[in-house]
């Protein structure tokens, strides 16, 4: 599988353990996050993981930053795109199953790192539902 994955400063350190988790799973990341503690901006990360996503070069997009909000709403101004802010992995596979979410969105200042892996295995995981969800999907994009 192809994802894509990026992080402002707050996620460093969860974005180096879930790209080995996935790496380790045999997947190709696309990483266009910073490794750095110093403070950057999520938008330029966001844009980047969900323009993979809008043009298919991934299958799946992973955001962090420190609330998950910003970076979560940066990635959703995307045609196509459904990023979930998610903090537990039951939320991240109902966003999966209900929601047919492609991007997950980890909150790194509300959430432990072994949770954030949980969390994007769970999310990978888990497949759509579809039916009666599919109609409600479709509706979403402007």
């Amino acid at each position: 599988m192809k994802l894509s994955i990026g992080n402002d400063h707050a996620g460093p350190a969860y974005k180096k353990a879930i790209v080995q988790f996935l790496e380790d799973q045999g997947h190709e990341v696309t990483n266009y996050g910073t490794d750095d503690f110093a403070s950057v901006d999520y938008p330029d990360f966001g844009h980047q993981v969900a323009a993979d996503v809008e043009l298919k070069k991934a299958d799946f997009g992973i955001l962090i930053c420190g609330s998950g909000n910003g970076i979560a709403m940066t990635a959703n101004k995307h045609q196509g795109v459904r990023c979930a802010l998610c903090w537990t992995k039951e939320i991240a596979s109902l966003s999966r199953q209900h929601n047919n979410a492609n991007i997950i969105s980890i909150p790194a200042r509300f959430t432990s790192i072994e949770q954030a892996v949980e969390m994007v295995k769970t999310f990978l995981e888990t497949a759509f539902e579809g039916g009666r969800h599919a109609t409600r999907v479709d509706k979403i994009s402007c």
